[in-house]
């Protein structure tokens, strides 16, 4: 439709009709936003096998912010192949997954990356590292009651505390 100057009715620009948002609503664990990318990082340190449930933590920090802690729960169900739904759904899952495999150390990484999806991923991780390591338990618990505060300040000492 063109829009006319009224004097003397000719065309003075033309208006192209936009369709409705396409898209997904942001508040939709299944909206992906532009700046979403495989390649990104959702923690900042990676997991080498070491601190498993501080990085843990980070993880499920980070998912919450981008919506996405439905897919890593199992809350977020895969959909009917047929579904309308199913390929967008295939993507922030494989989205997911990448920015966990990304959070991995390479060794890590390589040992899980044919999980089927996500939920798949995360139970391997978690059945793998969430164990209590009772030699390690001890060594902590060891740690602990050898530590003194020494030369350091009370900030420190209780930070260090409060780590082991």
């Amino acid at each position: 439709m063109a829009v006319t100057d009224q004097q003397d009715a000719t065309p003075t620009s033309t208006s192209v009709a936009v369709p409705p948002s396409v898209g997904i609503d942001p508040s939709d664990p299944l909206y992906l936003h532009p700046s979403d990318n495989p390649g990104a990082l959702l923690v900042s340190v990676l997991f080498d096998g070491i601190g498993y449930r501080s990085w843990r933590c980070s993880v499920l920090r980070g998912l919450p912010v981008k919506n996405k802690l439905g897919f890593m729960s199992g809350e977020c169900k895969q959909p009917n192949p047929q579904s309308p739904t199913y390929r967008q759904w295939e993507r922030c899952d494989n989205m997911v997954t990448s920015w966990i495999l990304n959070s991995l150390s390479k060794e890590i990484a390589d040992s899980v990356e044919y999980a089927s999806d996500v939920v798949e991923l995360w139970k391997e991780l978690e059945d793998r590292y969430e164990q209590t390591n009772g030699a390690r338990l001890y060594q902590i618990q060891k740690e602990i009651n050898n530590l003194s505060q020494g030369a350091l300040d009370i900030a420190s000492y209780y930070t260090k505390m409060k780590k082991l």
